[in-house]
């Protein structure tokens, strides 16, 4: 088998057991990166003489006896938006004027280096990570790996697109309102977004900055073991971030070995409020019923929202917009102007939304509270009932990349007119409420491009998630359809 074929548990087990130097490995996918990434755009920079210099370090450390992490040797690629890795740059998603060092280390970067993994590179995202799609105006559209004629969804699209081709096992992203999830599921991968305070978040001068709606650090993946493995060292308590709660260590690798017997599981394709292709619906439809397989109960699921999904996604982009409006007014009273002297480098509908932000007024963030809590009420009653929501991740297939470094999702769904920006994802309620909530693989549309089935468990029940992915991933494994060798346009 092919390095690109292995998950990370079992590539860092052959790094550790010294049948395959780490050199050997970094190497290896350093060449897989430059063959194939002109073809997706998943990478905006790389760092392979750092992290060669990094596997001979730890390759002296397995040959004097050392002992190293589960992920020894591991390559994974960091997200281009926030700052991920001291030394490195970030562009904020592709914004020329905001490149700037890195003045420390992501959770997940941290929590990766300590299983043996190794950086390797900068992934692609969108300008503030502000949309489902992976698209900005200087490095352009990320593909997804199935056909590279159209998007691998976002905001954490390099990453996703990474894994999904095999140039990496492993990968950051961030969830703000599905950036994980959507990516994961366009790209035919795992990703999952942990339970609010779980993995921690310090943000400064505002600790309160990812919370409106909840951003969290988090990992993409091929199987649901290397997600579980990276979590169960990503979660622990960091009292600089107030929302941090303290839990005992948990080894998800073996908590989501629980039984679903007995388990209840709703699943609805929609909310009652979204529109759904009706390839999307079947596909998740079928994956959702056969977890019967292994001894769930499920059963759809209705739902009574009070808000339609384009108002919960203008609400949402405005949510988003008010750390960004703030931080670029601060910007422009310290003498940099960002909208004003690089428009040029923004999407516009960022600067829409930005404008929106810095004209709310005190009855607008009401609403906002108002709408937030409506989502709150509908995932606390249905989890009186289930253990365990169900959903599409996106209400259509990936859509195709645009030419002028703005790709958005649809206009319409089934004829009805659609946000553009997140409302043809089901994942942001989950943003707004903290539930813990995963994307994993469950078929192919009517083009062979992949569908990604939502999975959403009680909060600070993370466990259930990866219980019900593992699940899934038995039933319907999914590991190796991948098109890892497929003809690029390169080639």
């Amino acid at each position: 088998m092919k390095l690109e074929e292995l998950s990370a548990v079992e590539l860092g087990r052959l790094v550790s057991s010294k049948s395959i130097s780490p050199v050997e490995v970094i190497r290896y996918f350093a060449d897989r990166i430059e063959a194939r990434n002109k073809s997706i755009n998943a990478f905006t920079y790389t760092r392979f003489d750092e992290a060669i210099e990094r596997a001979k370090e730890l390759e002296s450390k397995i040959l004097h006896g050392e002992k190293t992490g589960p992920l020894s040797g591991v390559p994974v690629a960091l997200k281009d938006f926030l700052p991920s890795k001291k030394g490195w740059t970030n562009s904020h998603g592709g914004v020329r004027s905001l490149i700037a060092a890195d003045p420390e280390d992501s959770v997940f970067t941290s929590s990766a280096e300590k299983l043996g993994a190794i950086a390797i590179g900068k992934t692609n995202a969108p300008a503030f990570a502000f949309r489902g799609t992976c698209d900005n105006k200087l490095y352009g559209p990320t593909s997804t790996p199935f056909n590279t004629e159209y998007n691998s969804g976002g905001s954490s699209g390099g990453s996703a697109a990474a894994v999904a081709d095999g140039m990496v096992p492993i990968a950051e992203g961030s969830d703000g309102g599905g950036s994980i999830r959507i990516p994961s599921a366009w790209c035919g991968c795992f990703g999952f977004k942990a339970s609010v305070g779980t993995i921690p978040s310090v943000c400064r001068p505002d600790a309160w900055t990812a919370t409106h709606p909840y951003c969290f650090n988090g990992a993409i993946t091929r199987t649901v073991t290397d997600s579980a493995i990276m979590l169960g060292q990503m979660a622990y308590y960091d009292p600089r971030d107030p929302l941090s709660i303290e839990k005992p260590s948990r080894d998800f690798t073996e908590l989501m070995k629980n039984p679903l017997t007995g388990l209840k599981i709703g699943y609805t394709p929609d909310f009652g409020i979204f529109e759904v292709d009706p390839v999307i619906e079947r596909v998740t439809r079928e994956a959702a019923f056969r977890l019967t397989e292994a001894g769930a109960e499920v059963e759809e699921a209705s739902f009574d929202l009070h808000y339609s999904s384009n108002d919960f996604a203008d609400m949402w982009c405005r949510s988003i917009s008010i750390d960004t409006s703030t931080d670029i007014e601060r910007w422009k009273k310290e003498g940099f102007d960002l909208i004003g002297e690089h428009r040029e480098e923004l999407p516009e509908e960022f600067i829409y939304w930005n404008d929106i932000a810095l004209n709310s007024t005190t009855s607008d963030y009401r609403l906002f509270n108002e709408m937030r809590t409506d989502a709150y009420d509908m995932q606390r009653k249905a989890f009186e009932r289930y253990d365990i929501i169900l959903s599409p991740v996106t209400v259509c297939s990936p859509v195709k990349n645009a030419s002028d470094g703005n790709t958005k999702g649809p206009a319409e769904v089934n004829g009805i007119k659609t946000e553009q920006l997140i409302g043809f994802c089901e994942t942001f309620f989950f943003n707004y409420t903290g539930n813990p909530a995963a994307s994993v693989p469950c078929g192919y549309d009517g083009l062979g491009l992949p569908v990604g089935l939502q999975i959403v468990g009680k909060r600070f029940r993370d466990e259930d998630v990866f219980a019900v992915a593992d699940k899934i991933e038995k039933i319907m494994p999914w590991s190796y359809d991948i098109p890892f060798n497929r003809r690029i346009k390169s080639e």
